[in-house]
């Protein structure tokens, strides 16, 4: 198995992601964690040829819930993206839309294997966001 280092620069020579565009290491401690933004993870997406499919589990006004379904070639992956008033400080909070976002990023980093090397997409959660 690669190390999490040649995972990333293979990741992003593969896909033509331009890390100071589509990526930033977040630090958390004394460790740090990659990130992916969302056009990375579109990059990333159209790049592996990777279909999603979405489906609807729970939609109120203050919560959504939605699966996604990736398939690339014969590899089929599921994931969920979850919004609520509490893991999202957008105002107004968008839930459908923040569902969707965290679904997709999901799916395709389960698809990419970036997972095992502790990779994360940016709208997975509120603490991603890049400081400025």
């Amino acid at each position: 198995m690669a190390t999490r280092s040649e995972f990333m620069n293979g990741l992003v020579k593969d896909n033509d992601l331009i890390p100071s565009e589509d990526l930033f290491e977040l630090k958390r401690g004394n460790k740090s964690i990659w990130i992916i933004k969302r056009q990375g993870i579109e990059k990333i997406q159209y790049n592996n040829n990777i279909h999603i499919k979405f489906e609807w589990v729970r939609m109120e006004k203050d919560y959504a819930v939605l699966k996604g379904i990736g398939t690339k070639g014969d590899l089929i992956v599921e994931s969920y993206g979850e919004s609520t008033s509490e893991n999202t400080k957008q105002n107004p909070p968008y839930h459908s839309a923040m569902a969707e976002k965290r679904a997709l990023s999901r799916v395709v980093l389960k698809v990419v294997g970036a997972y095992k090397f502790g990779v994360f997409g940016e709208d997975e959660a509120d603490d991603f966001k890049e400081k400025n």
